[in-house]
């Protein structure tokens, strides 16, 4: 990174079966207060992932951009950056949950078994038990975002659990500088993913929080996020 580093839009890509709102109130503090417009991908279960490179390819014909995302969004935001560097200024990627392919990994058994469960039962007796075992906050979030996108969420589920995020390979071949937040008690995002990424992308920074902190403050993801990309500033 160079001191010229001054990009005027950053993308930003929910996780799976989350929705725009939450990654606004995620990122777009810290954005704002640099200029950055910030701009939330509302996803489209029908074709997710698709989506979001629809989006990352339209808002970066003009100039690179900023890419933001949390989960399966931090992965789909990594490979599309890997494939155009020139387009992509920086990364902002909170709670990874898996490097390469899912395979058993917590984030993608959990999304294949919610889809199964929202096809057997509905929506009504899913998200209630869902909201009885969840965190608070991550709870209400969630019922709200999976009713907008009910009821093509479990074909979104299962796509996102099929996705795979870059290689250790790749990772190591990233050609742009990344922002990593963890959670350290998130079983789901396990921190040791984090870990590898910031080890491997050669232009990486790590900052760590807690599960009860983004909960009563959605803004500390792109806070400590874009705090981890600017300590890579020379």
């Amino acid at each position: 990174m160079t001191s010229d580093f001054r990009p005027t839009v950053a993308v930003l890509l929910p996780g799976t079966g989350s929705d725009a709102d939450f990654v606004t109130r995620a990122f777009s503090e810290p954005l704002t207060a640099r200029g950055i417009t910030a701009v939330a991908v509302e996803p489209d279960p029908r074709r997710f992932i698709a989506g979001y490179f629809d989006a990352l390819d339209a808002s970066s014909r003009h100039e690179p951009i900023i890419i933001g995302g949390v989960s399966i969004g931090a992965a789909a935001a990594l490979h599309w950056a890997s494939t155009h560097p020139d387009r992509v200024a920086g990364v902002l990627a909170a709670l990874p949950a898996w490097t390469g392919a899912a395979a058993d990994a917590p984030a993608a058994a959990g999304a294949r078994f919610t889809a199964a469960r929202l096809r057997a039962d509905g929506i009504e007796k899913v998200t209630a038990e869902m909201i009885a075992s969840s965190p608070a906050w991550l709870g209400l979030e969630l019922a709200k975002s999976w009713r907008s996108q009910w009821p093509h969420l479990p074909s979104a589920l299962d796509e996102a659990a099929e996705f795979r995020a870059p290689e250790v390979e790749e990772l190591e071949r990233l050609a742009v500088p990344v922002g990593i937040v963890a959670a350290h008690d998130d079983a789901v995002h396990p921190l040791d993913v984090a870990l590898t990424w910031a080890d491997r992308i050669p232009l990486a920074g790590l900052a760590t929080v807690s599960l009860d902190q983004i909960g009563a403050d959605p803004a500390i993801l792109g806070r400590e996020s874009f705090r981890a990309l600017e300590s890579l500033l020379p």
